[in-house]
């Protein structure tokens, strides 16, 4: 597991200013993709996480590619491919993709994110948020207060209240990777039983490196067994392991006051588990929102409001997504599953699909406005497939 390089010991003091305009709670892609929106707003946002920026991976962090071009995150990508590998029991099967997918270095991805903010008064920290009294955030480092607070922290949706959820018992899949060195040509998914009962298992290259894992729709079932078996048969050695818990239920948005992006309102989409486009995507509805309200075009009422309605306008795409997977859960072992992936072989079949697919959160939203100091907020309107 990834070891951490944040401050220890006598690094580690106690934060000398407790109150901020904005404090974003996390700093991987929803809370980068926030931040993003908020340089130039001429207000004090802090912006902390458990890790140093690009310290910790937990997925193989692969993602359409017009989302790199559109964000200009170009110089994270270490591999792209137009089509996908597929196999099941009784056949393997070649996809045709209408846009290519990307593998990025995360560090870099990362990097370059906060490179975009560019602004003093948006400050980067160093800590462990523990709870929350109203818009106060408690640290292992000190009390923090904002009047408008970002959960970014992921699943365990740390600024909430509300009854924590707790695997197995909860609506979440569980996904493990190892990341050896080597090198491949193919975007490999297995829907294959015989490796995960209900999930599938993945190789992704990555330049110098192929990422090896298996994903599970029901938590209870483990997953480290196939992973290790998976790359071993890849000729792999399975080391450098990474992995996490993943999301599949949209969850409420916002709450008491607080914002909750990525995983930590459950924005990672059922049946594919994909969620750094999402993050990335909602990340940029709630800095806009949040831009909105620093602008003075808004209140905070009326922007929680708007940030709300938004995340809820995408429940009908979720729930379609969710009834997907559970349905794949029962096809897994039977002949009919390896009749759906032949399907997607019709590159008609397969450009429809994944269009309605990339439309649920399209990288068109990402120029859906300015973002220079003094714009008018960005209209949150979503370009989603009818």
């Amino acid at each position: 597991m990834p070891v951490r390089a944040t401050k220890r010991g006598i690094d580690r003091t106690r934060f000398a200013r407790g109150d901020c305009d904005v404090l974003v709670c996390g700093a991987s892609f929803a809370g980068l993709a926030v931040a993003r929106e908020l340089a130039g707003a001429g207000a004090r946002v802090l912006v902390i996480d458990r890790y140093e920026l690009g310290e910790r991976q937990t997925s193989a962090c692969a993602v359409p590619t017009p989302w790199l071009q559109a964000l200009d995150l170009m110089g994270s990508h270490l591999q792209s491919f137009d089509e996908m590998t597929v196999h099941t029991r009784l056949r393997t099967s070649q996809w045709p993709l209408p846009w290519s997918w990307s593998t990025f270095d995360y560090r870099e991805l990362c990097a370059l994110l906060w490179g975009q903010v560019g602004d003093p008064r948006v400050e980067l920290e160093t800590a462990t948020v523990t709870g929350r009294d109203g818009n106060t955030v408690h640290t292992d480092r000190g009390d923090l207060t904002a009047p408008l607070i970002v959960d970014a922290l992921g699943w365990r949706r740390v600024l909430s209240n509300a009854v924590a959820i707790q695997p197995p018992d909860a609506p979440l899949s569980r996904g493990l990777e190892v990341h050896p060195a080597g090198r491949d040509q193919e975007m490999q998914l297995w829907i294959h039983p015989d490796y995960v009962r209900a999930g599938y298992a993945w190789s992704f290259p990555a330049d110098e490196e192929v990422r090896v894992g298996a994903g599970s729709f029901w938590p209870a079932n483990h997953v480290k067994e196939p992973t290790i078996r998976l790359a071993r048969e890849l000729n792999l050695p399975p080391e450098g392991y990474q992995g996490n818990w993943i999301p599949h239920r949209l969850r409420a948005a916002v709450e008491d006051g607080v914002f909750f992006v990525g995983d930590s309102a459950g924005h990672c989409l059922p049946l594919t588990a994909e969620g750094i486009r999402t993050a990335l995507y909602f990340g940029l509805a709630c800095g806009r929102e949040l831009r909105a309200v620093l602008d003075g075009h808004r209140s905070r009422s009326e922007a929680l409001t708007r940030y709300g309605a938004f995340s809820d306008r995408h429940e009908r795409k979720y729930r379609w997504m969710l009834g997907s997977q559970r349905i794949l859960a029962r096809m897994m072992p039977t002949r009919s599953v390896t009749w759906w992936v032949r399907l997607l072989e019709n590159p008609r079949v397969s450009d429809w699909i994944f269009e309605h697919y990339l439309a649920i959160a399209p990288p068109s939203f990402v120029d859906d406005g300015p973002r220079s100091t003094g714009s008018r907020a960005k209209r949150l309107t979503p370009v989603t497939a009818s």
